[in-house]
Parts: C-alpha cells; sequence; structure tokens
C-alpha cells in the first residue's frame, strides 16, 4: 500500500491497489451500484495484475464508453429463460459482460455439484473481458471449466477475403496445485486486443499474423488492423472451430450468432457457454493430481529450442507476472492511465 508509482520510458507503474480503487471511482460515477461495482472493478483489477493488459486495463475506457453508450445495461441482471436438468438457458439482459460471467460461472458449479456436470448457456450479454478469469475462477475451486463467446465478425474464414467469422475466444481450466491451468485463445492467431497493444507500442508480431489491404501476410499489427484479416490459429482448423464454436453457442444459449450480432453498430448481446465438470465424483478422483503433476513434470523436462528459456503449461507465466507486479507495481502504459483518471 506504502509503494510509490515509478515510470519507466513510457509506462507507469502502479500499486494494484490504487488501479483497483480507481476503476471503483469511474465504476460509480458511470452508474453501477455498490456491489457490482466493487465486483467489477475487482475483476478488472485482478486481470490487470496477472498482465492481461489487453483485457484489462487497456480496454477499461472503451468498457466505460459501451456504458455511456448504452450498450451495457450497468445494473441489469440476469434472467432465467429454460431449465434441463444440468442444462440452463439463461438471458444476460444487456448487463455487464463481466458481472454476467461469472454468475454464469457460478451457476455453471452449483449445477456440476448437483449433476457432476453443469451447463449454462448465455444470450444477450456483452463482452465478458478476460475469458481466462472464469476458467481460473472455476478450477481454483476445483472444477474443470469450458467456455466460450462469439463476437462480431472480426475474422476472414480460411480461403475467404471478407470478415464472416468471430474470433470466438475459448477457454479451458484444470486444477493444479493451489492454482490452476489455463488456456485462454482466440481463434485468430493474435486476439485484436493483442494487435493493438503492439500497434500501441510500435512492435511487430513474433510471427506473422494476418493480411494487409493488399493480401501480403505481415507482421505488422497496424496493416493487420487497417485490413480486418486477422489470420485463423491453425489456418483452416482455426477457421473451422470458430465457426462451430459460434453454432454451438447461438443454439445451446438461444440467442445470436455472428451473423446476427454484426448487424449492429457496436459488439453486443453475444452468447456465451459455461461448462463446469465437478471431478470430485469422478471415480480416479484420488490419482487425479498424481497424473496432472506426471504430465507437467514431463513437460518441464522438454528440451528448449534456441532462444527458449523455458517450457511452460498454459498459464504458469501468468503467475510469474502476478508475483512481479505484486512486487514491484504494474506496469501501465502512461496514456492509458492519463485517459482512465479523466474518465
Amino acid at each position: 500500500m506504502g509503494r510509490k508509482c515509478s515510470i519507466v520510458h513510457d509506462v507507469v507503474r502502479i500499486p494494484i491497489e490504487q488501479i483497483e480503487k480507481e476503476f471503483s471511482r469511474v465504476l460509480e460515477k458511470t452508474g453501477f451500484a455498490a456491489e457490482p461495482r466493487h465486483q467489477c472493478a475487482r475483476l478488472f483489477a485482478e486481470n490487470t495484475l496477472d498482465g492481461v493488459y489487453t483485457h484489462s486495463i487497456n480496454r477499461f475506457p472503451r468498457f466505460i464508453q459501451y456504458v455511456k453508450d448504452g450498450h451495457i445495461r450497468v445494473n441489469a441482471k440476469p434472467e432465467i429463460k429454460h431449465h434441463a436438468g444440468a442444462i440452463e438457458q439463461w438471458d444476460g439482459c444487456l448487463g455487464p459482460g463481466p458481472l454476467n460471467a461469472i454468475f454464469a460461472t457460478e451457476r455453471a458449479l452449483e449445477l456440476s455439484k448437483e449433476h457432476g456436470l453443469g451447463c449454462v448457456a448465455l444470450s444477450n450479454t456483452n463482452h465478458w473481458m478476460r475469458g481466462g478469469h472464469y476458467a481460473w475462477k472455476a478450477a481454483k475451486a476445483g472444477f474443470v471449466f469450458i467456455g466460450w463467446t462469439n463476437t462480431t465478425a472480426n475474422m476472414p474464414a480460411w480461403g475467404a477475403v471478407d470478415c464472416r467469422l468471430g474470433n470466438n475466444p475459448l477457454v479451458l481450466g484444470v486444477p493444479f496445485k493451489d492454482e490452476a491451468i489455463v488456456l485462454d485463445m482466440a481463434m485468430s492467431l493474435f486476439s485484436y486486443g493483442s494487435l493493438e497493444s503492439h500497434e500501441l507500442k510500435s512492435m511487430p508480431l513474433p510471427v506473422p499474423g494476418g493480411y494487409s489491404i493488399d493480401g501480403v501476410l505481415t507482421s505488422d499489427a497496424s496493416e493487420i488492423l487497417k485490413s480486418r484479416r486477422a489470420l485463423p490459429m491453425g489456418y483452416w482448423k482455426g477457421s473451422g472451430l470458430a465457426l462451430l464454436l459460434d453454432i454451438l453457442a447461438a443454439i445451446l444459449s438461444g440467442g445470436l450468432s455472428t451473423v446476427q450480432i454484426s448487424r449492429e453498430k457496436a459488439e453486443s448481446a453475444v452468447s456465451q457457454v459455461f461448462l463446469a465438470f465437478d471431478i470430485s465424483q469422478l471415480g480416479n478422483f484420488p490419482s487425479i493430481q498424481e497424473s496432472i503433476n506426471r504430465i507437467v513434470k514431463d513437460l518441464h523436462e522438454s528440451i528448449a529450442a534456441e532462444g527458449t528459456q523455458a517450457v511452460l503449461y498454459p498459464g504458469e507465466r501468468i503467475l510469474r507476472t502476478r508475483r512481479e507486479n505484486l512486487k514491484e507495481g504494474v506496469p501501465v502504459d502512461k496514456s492509458i492511465w492519463e485517459e482512465i483518471r479523466k474518465l
């Protein structure tokens, strides 16, 4: 709490407590009631602490603008539409995406305790920010988690030049010791948040991530943002997976598909699915952690390629980032911090 902000070039390191306090101030000013405000500020702060800046602090001003533009109803809560055993369909009522996603995750956990498996499909909701947050939440509570969301059309299908698919992020989480193994990925090789971050820093992508307006494969994030031709991860495989995730999100939730969402001026009223598995009910539960330990140990014994310091499991780097940011403060782009302070 007593740390001071330190500036390095165009980045300022700020204690996470100060960042969360600033989030809460802006949310209160924007009309959030006390409990939703604290929950939302905490979620944005935790995602920032973990170093996922593209879907936390960097995106916070856009989240507030969506509230001001009426795309997000600040104090709306999900409403049940249909119940069928371990599956439930809910209407997000255009409430804040992160809060709706927290609710859906917790409800999926409750259903899995009762049935072994719980599925909550959510329609008419908003951007959930960092999908990995919900996988971490479920996995740290001892559950296996799978979740995904559709988006507005922002990625061409394989072999096409115009955007008809969403990059439809998919997240998976598994309990591991007192933390989790979490995979959080968009169907595009780089999320648009990552592209915007590289553009902001004037940094090339580590590998080509899309096409320029002229149809040339490029590592220049600004060129990809101009063309809107992000490259599907795995080429045709990522394209096919994006399509199926959209179909499943729409039919399971009874909500909108990417083609319907894309008719609006803003990305809103998206469809999402939250699956939780209560592995404590499995017959092999006593040996599960030992099995995961063995798998991770074998992964860590991989022979690293030249230029690679270590081979890590999904989410392992986040643990290191979290510890560093707690100790040193969170590195925040000064222009973004100044923008938030003015909100």
